[in-house]
Protein backbone atom coordinates (compact mmCIF):
# COMPACT_ATOMS: atom_id res chain seq x y z
CA UNK A 1 0.00 0.00 0.00
CA UNK A 2 1.09 3.42 -1.37
CA UNK A 3 1.57 6.17 1.95
CA UNK A 4 1.90 9.67 1.63
CA UNK A 5 5.34 10.28 4.05
CA UNK A 6 6.27 13.78 3.66
CA UNK A 7 8.30 16.49 5.03
CA UNK A 8 6.98 19.73 6.36
CA UNK A 9 8.77 23.05 8.42
CA UNK A 10 7.07 23.52 11.66
CA UNK A 11 8.44 26.47 13.87
CA UNK A 12 7.83 27.52 17.11
CA UNK A 13 7.54 31.68 16.96
CA UNK A 14 9.62 33.52 19.86
CA UNK A 15 6.53 33.52 21.78
CA UNK A 16 6.13 29.95 22.24
CA UNK A 17 9.80 29.28 22.42
CA UNK A 18 10.59 31.41 25.59
CA UNK A 19 8.46 28.67 27.78
CA UNK A 20 10.61 25.74 27.67
CA UNK A 21 7.46 23.72 29.38
CA UNK A 22 4.84 24.73 26.29
CA UNK A 23 7.77 23.60 24.03
CA UNK A 24 7.62 20.07 25.67
CA UNK A 25 4.14 19.96 25.14
CA UNK A 26 3.87 20.67 21.69
CA UNK A 27 7.14 18.26 20.77
CA UNK A 28 4.90 15.41 23.21
CA UNK A 29 1.88 16.54 20.51
CA UNK A 30 4.14 15.60 17.65
CA UNK A 31 5.38 12.73 18.92
CA UNK A 32 1.83 11.33 19.54
CA UNK A 33 0.75 12.75 15.97
CA UNK A 34 3.04 9.95 14.94
CA UNK A 35 5.26 12.55 13.20
CA UNK A 36 9.19 12.84 13.55
CA UNK A 37 11.41 15.58 13.68
CA UNK A 38 14.28 15.17 11.59
CA UNK A 39 16.38 18.05 12.01
CA UNK A 40 15.94 20.74 14.34
CA UNK A 41 17.57 24.13 15.09
CA UNK A 42 16.99 26.91 17.61
CA UNK A 43 17.80 30.63 16.01
CA UNK A 44 17.25 33.77 15.72
CA UNK A 45 16.80 35.34 12.82
CA UNK A 46 18.24 38.88 11.29
CA UNK A 47 15.81 41.36 9.81
CA UNK A 48 17.10 40.33 6.32
CA UNK A 49 16.22 36.74 6.82
CA UNK A 50 13.16 36.64 8.18
CA UNK A 51 12.01 39.60 5.22
CA UNK A 52 13.33 36.85 2.49
CA UNK A 53 11.54 33.96 4.49
CA UNK A 54 8.04 36.23 4.64
CA UNK A 55 8.59 37.80 1.11
CA UNK A 56 5.50 36.56 -0.43
CA UNK A 57 3.35 38.81 2.78
CA UNK A 58 5.80 41.85 1.44
CA UNK A 59 2.98 44.79 0.72
CA UNK A 60 0.70 43.29 3.33
CA UNK A 61 -0.80 45.23 6.44
CA UNK A 62 0.55 42.41 8.72
CA UNK A 63 4.15 42.17 7.27
CA UNK A 64 6.52 44.63 9.11
CA UNK A 65 4.68 43.46 12.62
CA UNK A 66 5.35 39.76 11.48
CA UNK A 67 8.84 40.17 10.25
CA UNK A 68 9.41 42.78 13.54
CA UNK A 69 8.12 39.40 15.58
CA UNK A 70 9.71 36.96 14.24
CA UNK A 71 13.38 38.82 14.95
CA UNK A 72 12.27 39.52 18.10
CA UNK A 73 13.73 36.28 20.41
CA UNK A 74 14.69 32.94 19.25
CA UNK A 75 12.32 30.55 16.83
CA UNK A 76 12.73 26.38 16.85
CA UNK A 77 12.38 25.53 13.24
CA UNK A 78 11.89 21.48 12.75
CA UNK A 79 11.77 19.79 9.67
CA UNK A 80 9.02 16.87 10.54
CA UNK A 81 8.36 13.64 8.80
CA UNK A 82 5.51 11.25 8.56
CA UNK A 83 2.49 10.18 6.51
CA UNK A 84 0.55 13.36 5.44
CA UNK A 85 2.49 15.11 7.80
CA UNK A 86 1.14 18.57 6.47
CA UNK A 87 -1.97 18.02 6.96
CA UNK A 88 -1.34 16.55 10.61
CA UNK A 89 1.00 19.31 11.24
CA UNK A 90 -1.76 21.94 10.57
CA UNK A 91 -4.77 20.57 11.88
CA UNK A 92 -2.32 19.88 15.64
CA UNK A 93 -1.47 23.82 15.11
CA UNK A 94 -5.17 24.63 14.21
CA UNK A 95 -6.29 27.90 12.43
CA UNK A 96 -4.37 30.90 11.78
CA UNK A 97 -6.64 33.01 13.73
CA UNK A 98 -6.22 33.15 17.28
CA UNK A 99 -9.59 33.78 17.82
CA UNK A 100 -10.90 31.73 15.65
CA UNK A 101 -8.39 28.60 16.81
CA UNK A 102 -9.68 29.37 20.17
CA UNK A 103 -13.38 28.61 19.36
CA UNK A 104 -13.67 26.10 16.70
CA UNK A 105 -9.90 24.03 18.07
CA UNK A 106 -9.33 24.89 21.72
CA UNK A 107 -7.11 21.90 22.42
CA UNK A 108 -4.90 23.14 19.15
CA UNK A 109 -1.33 25.50 19.70
CA UNK A 110 -2.50 27.99 18.56
CA UNK A 111 -5.59 27.58 20.27
CA UNK A 112 -3.71 26.84 23.78
CA UNK A 113 -0.83 29.09 23.61
CA UNK A 114 -1.41 31.80 20.79
CA UNK A 115 -1.34 35.42 21.64
CA UNK A 116 -2.64 37.22 18.70
CA UNK A 117 -2.94 36.41 14.59
CA UNK A 118 0.84 37.16 14.43
CA UNK A 119 2.39 36.03 17.57
CA UNK A 120 0.02 32.57 17.14
CA UNK A 121 2.47 30.34 18.63
CA UNK A 122 3.74 28.49 15.44
CA UNK A 123 3.62 27.77 11.42
CA UNK A 124 3.76 25.23 9.17
CA UNK A 125 4.31 24.74 5.17
CA UNK A 126 0.98 24.79 3.13
CA UNK A 127 2.32 22.57 0.48
CA UNK A 128 4.62 19.74 -0.37
CA UNK A 129 6.17 22.34 -2.59
CA UNK A 130 6.71 25.42 0.25
CA UNK A 131 8.25 22.75 2.82
CA UNK A 132 10.93 21.85 0.30
CA UNK A 133 11.38 25.77 0.10
CA UNK A 134 11.32 26.59 3.67
CA UNK A 135 13.85 23.37 4.28
CA UNK A 136 15.83 24.35 1.91
CA UNK A 137 15.67 28.03 3.09
CA UNK A 138 16.39 26.37 6.99
CA UNK A 139 19.11 24.35 6.33
CA UNK A 140 20.25 24.75 3.21
CA UNK A 141 22.61 21.86 4.03
CA UNK A 142 19.78 19.16 4.31
CA UNK A 143 19.89 17.61 0.77
CA UNK A 144 16.01 16.52 0.17
CA UNK A 145 17.32 13.37 -2.52
CA UNK A 146 20.01 12.01 -0.80
CA UNK A 147 16.86 11.57 2.82
CA UNK A 148 14.36 9.94 0.46
CA UNK A 149 16.84 7.79 -1.33
CA UNK A 150 17.96 6.29 2.09
CA UNK A 151 14.37 6.39 3.31
CA UNK A 152 12.11 4.92 0.55
CA UNK A 153 11.91 2.03 -1.34
CA UNK A 154 12.81 2.40 -5.04
CA UNK A 155 13.51 6.24 -5.22
CA UNK A 156 15.44 7.76 -7.63
CA UNK A 157 16.34 10.81 -8.05
CA UNK A 158 13.91 11.53 -10.66
CA UNK A 159 10.99 9.90 -8.63
CA UNK A 160 8.48 12.67 -7.15
CA UNK A 161 8.70 13.30 -3.67
CA UNK A 162 5.36 11.60 -3.00
CA UNK A 163 6.04 7.95 -3.42
CA UNK A 164 5.99 4.42 -1.62
CA UNK A 165 7.90 5.09 1.50
CA UNK A 166 9.82 1.94 2.67
CA UNK A 167 9.01 0.93 6.65
CA UNK A 168 11.95 2.58 8.70
CA UNK A 169 13.14 5.97 8.54
CA UNK A 170 15.50 7.63 10.89
CA UNK A 171 14.36 10.34 13.25
CA UNK A 172 14.97 12.81 15.97
CA UNK A 173 13.16 13.92 19.10
CA UNK A 174 13.75 16.66 21.18
CA UNK A 175 13.30 16.44 24.74
CA UNK A 176 13.77 18.89 27.43
CA UNK A 177 15.69 18.49 31.04
CA UNK A 178 16.77 21.35 33.06
CA UNK A 179 15.41 23.80 30.34
CA UNK A 180 17.74 21.93 28.00
CA UNK A 181 16.77 20.71 24.46
CA UNK A 182 17.96 17.40 23.82
CA UNK A 183 17.91 15.53 20.58
CA UNK A 184 17.91 11.92 20.47
CA UNK A 185 18.34 10.05 17.01
CA UNK A 186 16.35 7.11 16.46
CA UNK A 187 14.60 4.58 13.91
CA UNK A 188 10.58 3.93 13.07
CA UNK A 189 9.40 1.02 11.71
CA UNK A 190 5.83 1.72 9.99
CA UNK A 191 4.10 -0.95 9.27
Amino acid sequence: MASKLHLTVAILKPSTVSRPAVVQEIVNLVNSNDLRVITQKQIVLTKEEACRFYKEHEGRFFYNRLVTYMCSGPIMVMALAGEDVIQKWRKIMGPTKVYRAQYESPTSIRGLYGISDTRNAAHGSDSVQSAEHEIQFFFPEFDYKQWYRENISGYKDDTPLLNTFSHLFIFQTIKIYNNLLILETGKLSIS
